[in-house]
């Protein structure tokens, strides 16, 4: 059942995708344990574990984002809001949505443990949810779904708080969509660009 892909050859193939549909090649219980594997094998600061996860499967997913609509729609002006929620329903139209967070609780337990890195721990806690995404977006890609990345926090938070039974010191950091991809990437190969690597790169000492 495990994808058998190459670790490089799938950090390659990870890309944007917005056309998706709710069709999902792999079992709910995949699903699952790429989640599952992320959380409890992708390295924090300190091993301070503040990363915190809600998968929304099925209907699940499709009321999160009829929340996120109604959220948005009495934030916005009537024009605006035809435009954001076509966005909203086209994410709709996936599978499912995992909505990262990180637990405030957690982070300030470890300031106070670690006083010298106070300051750094949130910029930490943003560096493993940052991991845990990638990880996360790469596996379920090399599963043969396509994934988009989105952020609408914070004005829906309160209210995914609610629906779901999320504690309130945990804070939203992204929501991710995932479904079957329906079209290409939303950029394609032969348009993407990359900046010269010998710009963004220094070796010393190689032999």
């Amino acid at each position: 059942m495990a994808s058998t892909k190459p670790f490089f050859t799938a950090v390659k193939d990870r890309r944007t995708y917005y056309g998706l549909s709710a069709e999902c090649p792999i079992p709910d219980a995949r699903i699952r344990e790429i989640v599952e594997y992320a959380i409890l094998h992708v390295p924090s600061a300190f091993n301070s574990q503040t990363t915190r996860a809600v998968v929304l499967l099925g209907d699940e997913h499709r009321k999160m984002w009829d929340v996120t609509a109604e959220v948005y729609q009495q934030q916005l002006p009537a024009h605006k809001f035809e435009s954001a929620n076509k966005r909203f329903q086209g994410f709709r139209k996936g599978y499912g949505t995992i909505l990262f967070y990180e637990d405030t609780d957690v982070i300030r337990e470890f300031q106070a443990k670690f006083k010298t890195y106070e300051d750094k721990f949130p910029s930490w806690s943003d560096q493993t949810s940052g991991m845990h995404q990638y990880t996360i977006w790469t596996a379920l890609e090399a599963e043969g779904l396509g994934v988009n990345l989105q952020h609408y926090n914070p004005l829906i938070d309160v209210r995914l708080e609610t629906e779901f039974n999320v504690p309130p010191t945990w804070s939203m950091k992204a929501q991710m969509v995932f479904g079957t991809p329906t079209e290409g990437p939303a950029v394609p190969d032969d348009k993407k660009e990359f900046k010269p690597v010998e710009d963004r790169m220094k070796v010393y000492g190689a032999k």
